[in-house]
Parts: structure tokens; sequence; C-alpha cells
């Protein structure tokens, strides 16, 4: 007898929007196979001929892990901004005295107390 095990693949293609599989899957399967089972690679083109970045629960993996009872397999979507590229631009927009730590200051107060 060969037990099975309980899988959640979940992908989120956009903002508040997610697409989670529950899967019964046989033990000792992997990522890869975890991916192949939830037909999402069929579903969402994207996915399609590029590399995926994967992960369970939070923390990355390779497709060739073997998953255990209860693990969420997750597929991350790439980056569109550098988050360090976006910082620079929104403090560029803002202002060198609008943003940061001593932004709110008192009235006739001198800079930086």
């Amino acid at each position: 007898m060969n037990p099975e095990l309980r899988i959640t693949v979940a992908y989120a293609p956009a903002p508040r929007q997610v697409f989670e599989r529950e899967l019964r899957l046989p033990a000792g399967c992997t990522a890869r196979d975890a991916l192949q089972a939830s037909g999402l690679l069929a579903d969402c083109p994207e996915l399609q001929n590029v590399p995926l970045d994967v992960g369970v629960w939070g923390r990355p993996c390779m497709p060739g892990q073997v998953l255990e009872e209860g693990d969420r397999l997750e597929i991350y979507r790439p980056l569109r901004v550098d988050p360090k590229v976006a910082r620079r631009e929104r403090f560029k927009g803002q202002g060198a005295r609008t943003a940061g730590l001593f932004a709110q200051r008192r009235p006739g107060a001198k800079a930086g107390y």
C-alpha cells in the first residue's frame, strides 16, 4: 500500500488573484511531479517555456525536492521592477525633505532634530 500525500499547488498571476489546486499524490513525489499533476502549467500560458522559481511554504526549493504531507508548493512570478530601483524612484519623486526619518519635525527646529 502506497500512502497518498495531500499537496496544495498555488500560483498568483496578478495581485489579489490566486489559483490553488488541492492534489493527492503518492508518497515520494517531487515538486516537479506536483506541478505537472496540478494542470497549472497548461492553464497559464505565461508559465510555459520559462524557468520557474518554486518554493514550499515561502522557502525556495528545487524542482526535484521531495514533498511531504500538507506541503504548499508555490510558483513565484518574476519581479517586474527591482525593489531597490522602485524605492529610489519613489524617493526621487518625493524629494529629500519630505521622506525619511526626520521628515516630520517641529516648527522652528533645526534640520536633523
